[in-house]
């Protein structure tokens, strides 16, 4: 998961591994038949990552998934198969390597001080880059964002796999065909002004975008394509190029026009001017797979929803897990004044914005493709 609050909600307590130095030394050298001469902890949400050079060569992060999660193989396994599809068809996405056994994934029984727990081990490509969270969001690089994020699900919609039913993942909460399942949550909001807000959004959700979903084109999503699972890299340009995709956590089966809804919604909390960041990423997403009239329709409502299930999930979170509060919040407490922002603009001003300054740039771009050939 991200390390922002984006899409988890925690597991039990306990369910985290804690695993030392001296175990994840030796899980890599029995499972991979490295020496690790550097180990360093990664910050993660739920799980336990580590940063790992061996002596052989090569750098490396050792993923240890927590024992809620571990208990779902069937989907860790189509998660790692889709990163490994995705790499072989030109997008950057981290993969696993095979174990001593030729497995991509490993079940391991081990102790972290709390009796023993079974933990799903992989082993993933480190890939070198920094997170777009700490680059300037550029019109050109918004762009790259949109084309990349539909370039991927494309890609993906093409998979094959005995065990894609998986991914259907019926009450799913961060899934933005479940948007109505915060109703349930909407208490932790109880006296705060924006309740009214969220209450609203979910209510044009149910009544503008549900019954129009049949007319959406169905896909599997990344599900948390953010500011923190995208790597990138300077170009010759003095801008920035994506290179590396992280966190298939929660890949789901949905709609192209929901990982659309996404990317704009993450990109806005990273973006000094949020309701500038629309156009651009449409721009290039509709250069890979223009929208159709009805998807345009509910984009609005459905960058709205995902800001409801940011931060009403994210409140619900804090409530289980308090001492959590800054890592929980980081993503929803920005959230909260864009979301006002939005639904004070309205969706007629918000989507003439947005489609016109798409508009705009995919001219501009055909052009500059016109000149170099």
């Amino acid at each position: 998961m991200a390390c922002c609050f984006s899409s988890a909600i925690m597991p039990p307590k306990n369910a985290k591994p804690n695993l030392s130095h001296s175990q994840v030394s030796e899980i890599v050298k029995r499972l991979y038949r490295l020496t690790a001469s550097v180990i360093q902890s990664l910050p993660s949400y739920d799980d336990q990552n580590f940063y790992v050079a061996p002596s052989e060569g090569g750098e490396y992060i050792l993923k240890i998934m927590n024992s809620e999660d571990s208990k779902n193989t069937l989907l860790i396994e189509v998660q790692t198969y889709t990163m490994s599809f995705l790499q072989q068809n030109g997008i950057p996405a981290q993969t696993a390597l095979p174990n001593t056994s030729g497995e991509r994934m490993s079940l391991e029984e081990i102790d972290c001080g709390f009796g023993s727990q079974k933990y799903l081990v992989r082993l993933l490509t480190y890939l070198p880059g920094t997170t777009i969270s700490k680059v300037p969001l550029t019109p050109q690089l918004l762009y790259e964002m949109g084309k990349t994020a539909a370039k991927m699900d494309t890609v993906i919609k093409k998979m094959k796999h005995p065990h894609l039913h998986v991914l259907e993942r019926e009450g799913f909460k961060w899934s933005l065909s479940n948007v109505a399942l915060l109703e349930d949550y909407l208490y932790v909001l109880d006296g705060e002004p924006l309740l009214e807000v969220v209450k609203s959004v979910i209510q044009g959700y149910k009544s503008s975008v549900d019954p129009k979903r049949s007319s959406f084109r169905k896909c599997i999503n990344h599900g948390d394509f953010n500011d923190l699972n995208v790597l990138v890299q300077p170009n010759d340009k003095e801008g920035y190029r994506i290179t590396g995709i992280l966190d298939f956590g929660d890949m789901n089966s949905g709609y192209y026009i929901h990982e659309l809804a996404i990317t704009v919604m993450y990109m806005m909390i990273e973006h000094p001017k949020p309701i500038e960041v629309g156009g651009p990423v449409l721009a290039g997403w509709e250069s890979v797979l223009p929208l159709n009239e009805v998807e345009k329709d509910c984009l609005y409502l459905l960058v709205l929803s995902r800001f409801c299930q940011s931060l009403v999930l994210g409140r619900y979170s804090l409530t289980l897990h308090p001492e959590n509060e800054e890592y929980l919040m980081i993503s929803s407490r920005k959230g909260v004044n864009i979301l006002q922002q939005l639904w004070e603009l309205g969706k007629e001003q918000v989507e003439k914005l947005w489609f016109e300054t798409a508009a705009q740039l995919s001219d501009k771009s055909e052009r500059q493709e016109q000149t170099c050939s």
